[in-house]
């Protein structure tokens, strides 16, 4: 693809309007950076469909460090079950919100840095923390943003830590808090990782895929 096409890329995408899961619809409504933050822990490596009830029940125990960094570990894996590895997740949240009480005055860190030092933090969730939870510029990038940018031709790269770095130096920062919603539900509804539907595709003119 042409690099000077990614506006219209970013705008076909938002015209589109494909459907969120429930889960994204959650995420998207989410304005408080510890709900964004142990909401991502509680998705990674678990799909939509499971990860949104468990948030649900999730929240009917808390909404805050303080709330968390005193709750029964047994009592929150039973609320998160059967999410992926849901008893090392409930102990890394109560660890997590009790170091936020103690060594940050209850209050989520707002750089990247400081993020990934918490245990289990990577760069996607610090960054998704950042731009949801801050609404400051941070670009998340996982398997679907990834996948797409590479096989749409706008990055060359082998990880999403990779292509993260080169996005940062290459597309435009107004993009940069929107990007992960739009090419995660491209990436679910359309682009899958095996068969994408590319007579779907709002964008697909753009694509180096159909050259």
């Amino acid at each position: 693809m042409e690099d000077k096409n990614i506006g219209k890329i970013v705008q076909g995408l938002k015209d589109a309007k494909l459907q969120l899961s429930e889960f994204g619809q959650l995420m998207e409504n989410f304005h408080d950076p510890y709900l964004v933050l142990i909401a991502c822990i509680l998705s990674l490596r678990t799909n939509d469909n499971t990860t949104y009830p468990a948030t649900v029940r999730m929240l009917e125990i808390g909404k805050t460090p303080n709330d968390f960094a005193k709750c029964d570990i047994k009592k929150l894996e039973k609320a998160i079950y059967p999410v992926g590895f849901y008893a090392n997740k409930a102990k890394q949240i109560v660890e997590l919100s009790k170091e936020i009480v103690e060594k940050h005055n209850s209050k989520v860190p707002n750089t990247i840095e400081e993020l990934c030092k918490f245990n289990g933090v990577g760069r996607k969730t610090a960054n998704l923390t950042i731009a949801k939870g801050f609404n400051e510029p941070a670009i998340c990038v996982d398997v679907h943003v990834h996948r797409i940018f590479n096989r749409m031709g706008y990055v060359k790269t082998k990880t999403p830590d990779e292509t993260e770095m080169v996005l940062r130096d290459k597309l435009p920062q107004k993009y940069w808090i929107d990007i992960n919603t739009l090419l995660v539900t491209l990436g679910r509804n359309i682009c899958k990782p095996i068969k994408p539907q590319c007579e779907k595709c709002p964008i697909s003119k753009y694509c180096d895929k159909n050259l």
